[in-house]
């Protein structure tokens, strides 16, 4: 999932980078609101954290930009603001959750996590696919108790992106986005999402076939499951 960081303290927005980074999100940062409003304005994100207090921009002015231009990115408000009045501003104006400074990194992942579940229904987090035991938490995929190693990284984010987004087709362009991020936008035309699903399909059926990924003739892939 990609994310945008938006925080004018740039030692907190790279803390914030590294730390999302090394737990699996593609993110990018803006240290004013200006280029915020730029990349909202283009891109398109699953989660923005926003800090209120920016100096060349009314934070919650960026919320309404935020919630009209990515409507279903899910918005954070990291602030030192401390007014019940602010909290209750950005809640209303869409806002998903909101946490004051100082935070910790590690509940700010859990209520990412918990806001990641809530949107897309998910009651558990390993998903049974004919037989594949698909570990959202863990990030492994088990068959009949064998692990499947040969998944990279990559093609795992490709897999739990398809999962919570289950029996809806998503489009070459929309996996670019979300699991490689804005970079490759331009890429989105040539056979590289088909590469690697071709890649998974074939380091699974070496356990067993893979049906429930399905290619969408002329739209893109998805996973098609009943759980």
């Amino acid at each position: 999932m990609n994310v945008l960081i938006i925080e004018d303290e740039k030692a907190l927005a790279h803390e914030l980078e590294l730390f999302l980074v090394k737990n699996n999100y593609i993110c990018e940062v803006s240290n004013n609101g200006i280029s915020a409003s730029e990349k909202i304005a283009v891109n398109l994100y699953d989660f923005i954290l926003l800090d209120l207090g920016l100096p060349d921009y009314e934070g919650l002015d960026l919320l309404k930009e935020a919630k009209k231009a990515n409507p279903e990115a899910a918005c954070i408000i990291l602030t030192a603001r401390a007014e019940v009045n602010d909290r209750v501003k950005g809640l209303d104006l869409g806002a998903d959750d909101y946490l004051a400074k100082p935070f910790s990194l590690l509940e700010l992942q859990s209520r990412m996590q918990a806001i990641t579940r809530r949107k897309f229904g998910i009651t558990q987090n390993i998903i049974e696919l004919d037989g594949f035991l698909v570990n959202l938490t863990e990030r492994t995929i088990i068959y009949q108790d064998q692990a499947v190693n040969a998944i990279t990284k990559k093609e795992f984010d490709l897999i739990a992106y398809m999962l919570l987004h289950k029996n809806r087709t998503l489009t070459r362009a929309q996996l670019s986005e979300h699991i490689w991020g804005s970079v490759i936008n331009d890429d989105y035309d040539s056979n590289f999402i088909d590469a690697h699903i071709k890649n998974i399909r074939k380091k699974l059926s070496t356990f067993a076939p893979a049906d429930w990924l399905e290619t969408v003739r002329g739209l893109g892939y998805r996973i098609k499951t009943n759980v």
